[in-house]
């Protein structure tokens, strides 16, 4: 029987996922660069970050929702042609004003990718191959987490601009997807407005909102303390170049690999909830871990506690969202969760410059910490692995 990923179709999402990531990694070994070039503080150079992730708040869920309706390659086709050219036209601005405007096309393109990914997996895959699947894909994720920075650090050493001219592999992505994913439509038996007031109705029943919930917490530990603040954590302190950042925390994305090629295993003998649960562990000593180091490579240790905390949270939860969703909804489900994706990238940043502002660097890893221990009680009270089960019947 041939193995579950070497089918054509689950690689061409495969590809995808690895888009989805690119727009961020590749590019925040240069952060620091980036800093001096245009003369940003902390708070300021989250702009790069925020411009890209913004217009994903919106995207994010009006892909999903128009997936359902028109299909998915319809939407995803133009949503990889956007992010390719805006992306790679980003190497070329000539200020500030152009890379942000740029960066906003980009992240339009990008928001849609991200939900369609999952609900691929989720119509391609059934039963115990869903969660096999879905961690083939977060090990996927995770391989292009650690080779973007290590890729953006090195290209950043010829220039802060360079990184982003790899956008442009989604181009010859989009052409093989356009001609080779063959996936069949979902039905559409109702008008939009009942298809909508349908799927909202059926996110609120059960155990959804604490999965959307996790979803937000989730993200905001990556994108506030790791992507914005750890670059200019090592800099600042321990005066590391580019490519020495991106060493540093490709380091997680290894990790993260690890635990979720393994998810499938775990998953049969803990489920899915536990697993989740124990992410939260993994968050929370990985953050308190940060204001004790007095060298920049004692970071491998709490980088490797934070990518087994992804390796298991992240496809855990796309595995319990799927699972949960009905097929015609599934779009929807999706679209909410890369709506929430994108607004957690979004308010990660200023927030935790906040946090910088007001206390410090080291207050930021203890925030990570408190709002780790804070979803690790969530989960234990309220996502309750029978409740998943179900509601997951229900919905079959």
């Amino acid at each position: 029987m041939r193995k579950l990923y070497l089918d054509p179709r689950l690689q061409m999402v495969f590809g995808v996922t690895l888009m989805v990531v690119l727009g961020v990694s590749s590019i925040f070994p240069v952060i620091p660069d980036i800093m001096a070039e245009f003369g940003l503080s902390p708070a300021e150079v989250g702009l790069i970050i925020t411009a890209f992730t913004l217009p994903g708040i919106v995207m994010a869920p009006v892909g999903g929702m128009l997936a359902d309706r028109l299909g998915r390659k319809a939407v995803l086709v133009p949503a990889l042609v956007l992010f390719g050219v805006a992306g790679t036209l980003c190497a070329f601005a000539p200020n500030l004003s152009w890379l942000l405007g740029l960066r906003f096309l980009q992240g339009m393109g990008a928001g849609a990718l991200g939900v369609l990914t999952n609900t691929l997996i989720g119509d391609l895959c059934h039963g115990p191959q869903l969660t096999q699947a879905m961690g083939y894909n977060a090990g996927v994720l995770s391989f292009g987490t650690a080779i973007y920075p290590a890729i953006g650090g090195l290209l950043g050493l010829i220039g802060w601009h360079v990184p982003f001219i790899l956008p442009i592999v989604a181009l010859p992505l989009a052409w093989v997807i356009m001609r080779k994913l063959d996936v069949s439509p979902p039905e559409r038996s109702e008008n939009f407005g009942a298809y909508l007031r349908s799927a909202l109705k059926s996110m609120r029943n059960g155990p959804v909102r604490y999965i959307f919930l996790a979803t937000t917490v989730s993200f905001i530990l990556l994108y506030g303390p790791v992507v914005t603040f750890l670059p200019i954590l090592l800099s600042e302190r321990f005066e590391a170049s580019p490519a020495t950042i991106g060493l540093i925390v490709s380091s997680a994305s290894l990790f993260s690999a690890l635990a979720s090629s393994q998810l499938g295993r775990l998953s049969m003998r803990f489920g899915e909830t536990r697993l989740l649960g124990a992410s939260y562990v993994f968050y929370a000593l990985s953050f308190g871990l940060v204001p004790f180091l007095n060298g920049k490579w004692l970071f491998f240790l709490p980088l490797g506690l934070f990518g087994m905390a992804q390796g298991l949270a992240m496809p855990s939860i796309t595995t319990l969202l799927t699972r949960l969703a009905p097929r015609e909804y599934r779009g929807g489900y999706m679209a909410v969760y890369g709506m929430l994706l994108r607004l957690s990238q979004t308010v990660a940043p200023p927030l935790m410059a906040g946090v910088h502002a007001l206390f410090g660097i080291a207050a930021v890893y203890w925030t990570g910490s408190a709002l780790a221990l804070a979803m690790l009680v969530t989960v234990l009270l309220l996502l309750q692995p029978s409740a998943c089960r179900a509601e997951a019947e229900g919905k079959l």
